[in-house]
């Protein structure tokens, strides 16, 4: 029987041989070769930390599906916004939880200076004025259907929803909003809020466009947290992008830009990474990604359960988000991840 031997074969290639003589690993040898060869860093400039806000004072409510995220009352979100600017986060978007009696057909509530969502941006501007204000004109927080947008007949109508969601984002801008992030995908929004920003004197308040909001299943856990999840009726299929489609997130980009985005946001984030690639290398604009809450409590779940180490994973999952050419990420770990990198 013939016996298997390590020993070299005759005529058998050294690795320098088959190499050439490089050899990659030399710069992984140690932490310090790692470290100076690093090409992508993950840092608290980066970072767009979403908080959720209610009526009410001293309100903290947990959400189930959100480990560690909260709903906050204009007072305690004014805290965080505190806690953040202390951290070195750069900005926070605010999300509304709008009480049931004020949501309609059409989103009326959002028109009204004095929602919770104005509030908390006069607020929080008036403790912290050094900390970005992102507010979201899209109408599903304020809907009696969940929709983004105004539901006539079974059908969400485009430009009657688009009258609405720029006059909106005109009431957030004069609450102090610095930067406009509508997130309802519908046709000419930018170019509509644009002109109307300019037009009554906001011509420094930003766009930044949900330009690839896809049609995902990982929104389930945020649709919770503002109180959509038991009201949506049928899917947003007709307005999301379909999640299939890599061409037409590129075109729809390409739209937003024309009409006068100042950013670029893809919706969700680590399922769509070459998304992010995609339009960084076509348009050459400051692009972000938006991590989703279905991303931020799979990886808590499976934390909390022993599966991952949860604490790798998130900051493995937002390097991520840099390598694919992210200028900044919202996401829900931000608090988390700056301390972290603070200390």
């Amino acid at each position: 029987m013939n016996k298997f031997t390590p020993a070299k074969a005759a005529g058998a290639r050294s690795v320098d041989e088959i190499t050439g003589s490089r050899r990659l690993r030399r710069m992984r040898k140690a932490d310090w070769s790692r470290r100076l060869v690093q090409e992508n860093r993950l840092t608290v400039d980066d970072l767009i930390w979403p908080i959720f806000v209610v009526d009410g004072r001293q309100v903290r409510e947990p959400i189930a599906a959100m480990p560690g995220v909260f709903r906050l009352s204009l007072d305690l979100a004014v805290k965080e916004a505190e806690r953040a600017a202390k951290l070195g986060i750069p900005a926070i978007a605010t999300f509304p939880n709008v009480e049931l009696g004020l949501r309609d057909q059409t989103g009326s509530h959002i028109l009204d200076p004095e929602n919770i969502i104005n509030r908390a941006t006069r607020a929080i501007k008036d403790a912290v004025p050094e900390i970005g204000i992102i507010t979201d004109a899209a109408l599903d927080p304020f809907t009696s259907h969940g929709h983004d947008g105004i539901l006539r007949d079974g059908i969400i109508v485009n430009d009657e929803t688009v009258e609405q969601v720029t006059a909106a984002a005109v009431i957030q801008a004069a609450a102090g909003a610095d930067i406009i992030a509508p997130s309802d995908m519908m046709d000419g929004r930018i170019g509509a809020i644009r002109d109307a920003l300019d037009a009554n004197g906001f011509s420094d308040v930003a766009i930044m466009s949900y330009a690839t909001k896809f049609a995902s299943a990982f929104y389930g856990p945020y649709r919770e947290a503002v109180g959509t999840a038991g009201l949506l009726k049928g899917d947003k299929k007709t307005y999301y992008i379909d999640h299939a489609n890599s061409d037409e997130a590129v075109r729809e980009a390409e739209q937003d830009l024309a009409e006068g985005a100042d950013m670029l946001m893809v919706k969700p984030g680590l399922p769509y990474l070459d998304i992010i690639r995609r339009l960084k290398d076509e348009f050459a604009m400051p692009t972000f990604a938006y991590q989703v809450s279905g991303e931020y409590s799979m990886i808590k779940a499976a934390a909390a359960n022993g599966w991952i180490d949860g604490e790798k994973a998130m900051l493995e999952s937002l390097l991520a988000f840099k390598r694919a050419g992210c200028d900044g990420i919202l996401t829900y770990f931000a608090p988390e991840v700056a301390a972290m990198l603070k200390g």
